[in-house]
């Protein structure tokens, strides 16, 4: 490599290290660690000197100490632009023992200021490429800061910008939550921790925001027990008549192919003239299916043998008869008494929506809606009434003072999975269409699961803002890249090698893709989701045959 200078450590805006004058600018300075050597669209190839990387690792700024390494930074002095990069990979050159080569993706650039080596006005984008031969050099500890300044815009902290101690990682809330965001993580990795931070710091920041978390595993309500509204089987009260007619045929309906179809046509035209004759119909001159309009199970029921009656032959009863015996079971279930209890028949449909979507929300902002305790075979239509609500809301409330709500599904995956067989249920409809959808009327999405792979296809791309925590199966790894901006590569390629409560941030959440160690949490705002201490917890003994007996008492009792 051509020769680039003496190269002598020294802090920032003093004596150059190295100077490098391809305009003639005296007031470029800075530590310079190599060339550029190739140019394509969305970075380039750089040769980097090794002993100028030994000769840096010894410095004091945490920042210069890292330079060279993959993940790090560099910026190329432009114009009157410094243009910043991140290092994706290095590789030994097989022609000169003292040189590396390494590749490299643009980020954005910043202004230069005289006399100054710092980057300042940070912006993604590059509008002007460098040349062959420019000049590399090390972004430091102040160009981080300059990079990373929030400025005036409404912003959360969430940790501290890796390598650095002090240099504070922001999330921009106007960009994550206009454009939805993803937090991905394998287990273990501290994501229900960190999720926790996200919406805590929310919260702190908008208490007037209105936030629906779904939670299938009961373990936020430890975390939002003094500042959110927790909801379950005891005392959700949600009614059945909240159901859309498609919702209505996944609970109530069991049969395939034409006796479906039969099933379908008998219970669209009971489930009309059921939601008719309640005394609110007669204020609703187009009542449909699908109008949340409140009914009696009895009148259903009565409906579906009145129709029966009406039949010539026996034989052409058994559509009716299972009809009327799905409705009888979920009737006489306790498991199912939260939903399709008979005291919830009256028009609730005010308060539901008030108390769920927190408006107003009286100092607790966000619902821990904890769906742990519903029957499995009934779990993914209550998300999804849940969020069709949201959304149905929304749609519906864009004349009045725009109230936008943020809806969190935990476990994503399980109601937007990617087999193909699944793509037709209630759920994965919504939530698709609320991704694609959702910002338009003020419903952002914010996805959270272990195997983004197995996420329907195109919903992780809907995502403005990507969270990404150590992912350890290669098709997640593979899924989360395909879905990154090209610029983003770089720090995608180190997601197996985060530290527990570390993330890689991309997106329109950041102003250039960050690698964040998030803050810890304080033991009272934590989720119950650590994992049990098996050496600890099998030296301990007493009480079993209480235990045991208690368990099985709220186990027969479907209580908890």
């Amino acid at each position: 490599m051509e020769d680039i200078g003496a190269f002598r450590p020294v802090a920032d805006d003093q004596t150059p290290i190295a100077t490098a004058e391809p305009d003639g600018d005296s007031s470029q300075q800075g530590i310079v660690i190599g060339r550029v050597t190739e140019i394509a669209g969305s970075g380039s190839r750089i040769a980097v000197d090794a002993e100028t990387l030994n000769a840096v690792r010894s410095e004091p700024d945490p920042t210069l100490a890292m330079a060279g390494q993959v993940g790090s930074q560099v910026k190329i002095r432009v114009g009157d632009t410094w243009l910043v990069a991140n290092i994706r990979t290095l590789a030994a050159d097989t022609h000169d023992a003292s040189s590396v080569d390494a590749y490299i993706d643009f980020l954005g650039e910043g202004m230069v200021v005289e006399g100054s080596s710092r980057v300042k006005g940070f912006r993604r984008g590059v509008t002007r490429f460098p040349i062959p031969g420019m000049p590399v050099l090390a972004v430091s500890d102040a160009d981080m800061r300059q990079m990373f300044a929030t400025e005036s815009r409404p912003h959360i902290e969430i940790g501290n910008v890796y390598p650095t101690k002090d240099i504070r990682g922001a999330l921009y809330i106007d960009a994550m939550l206009g454009k939805h965001f993803a937090v991905l993580g394998s287990t273990g990795t501290g994501k229900s921790t960190s999720v926790a931070l996200i919406l805590h710091r929310i919260c702190e920041l908008a208490p007037e925001s209105h936030i629906v978390m779904i939670d299938p595993h009961g373990e936020y309500s430890a975390a939002f027990k003094n500042t959110g509204e927790i909801l379950d089987v005891n005392n959700i009260a949600l009614p059945y008549w909240l159901m859309n007619f498609e919702e209505h045929c996944e609970v109530l309906i069991t049969t395939s192919g034409a006796d479906k179809q039969r099933d379908r046509d008998i219970l669209a035209k009971c489930l009309l003239a059921a939601r008719n004759k309640s005394r609110l119909a007669q204020d609703i001159p187009q009542m449909t299916v699908d109008s949340p309009i409140p009914y009696l199970l009895s009148d259903l029921l009565a409906l579906i043998t009145t129709e029966m009656g009406h039949l010539d032959t026996a034989n052409d009863t058994a559509p009716y008869m299972r009809l009327k015996s799905k409705i009888e079971e979920l009737k006489a279930d306790p498991r199912y008494t939260f939903m399709f209890s008979g005291m919830l028949v009256a028009d609730t449909m005010s308060e539901f929506i008030s108390r769920v979507f927190r408006l107003p929300g009286n100092g607790r902002p966000i619902s821990i809606v904890d769906v742990s305790g519903v029957p499995s075979d009934i779990t993914s239509v209550v998300v999804a009434v849940l969020s069709r609500m949201v959304f149905d809301y929304a749609i519906w409330s864009r004349n009045e003072a725009q109230r936008p709500i943020l809806l969190v599904c935990e476990e994503a995956h399980r109601y937007i999975p990617a087999n193909k067989a699944n793509v037709d249920s209630s759920v994965g409809n919504i939530l698709s269409r609320i991704a694609k959808e959702g910002r338009k009327y003020g419903v952002s999405l914010g996805l959270i699961t272990q195997r983004p792979s197995d996420l329907a296809e195109g919903v992780l791309s809907q995502c403005g803002t990507i969270i990404a925590m150590r992912l350890n199966n290669d098709r997640d790894q593979a899924h989360v890249r395909a879905a990154m901006p090209e610029g983003a590569r770089g720090f995608l390629d180190v997601i197996p090698a985060l530290r527990n409560r570390e993330c890689i941030v991309c997106g329109e959440g950041v102003s250039v893709p960050i690698r964040i160690a998030f803050d810890n949490l304080e033991e009272e705002k934590r989720p119950a989701s650590g994992d049990p201490v098996f050496s600890d917890l099998w030296t301990q003994v007493g009480d079993e045959p209480g235990i045991v007996a208690r368990t099985i008492t709220r186990w027969r009792n479907q209580g908890r």
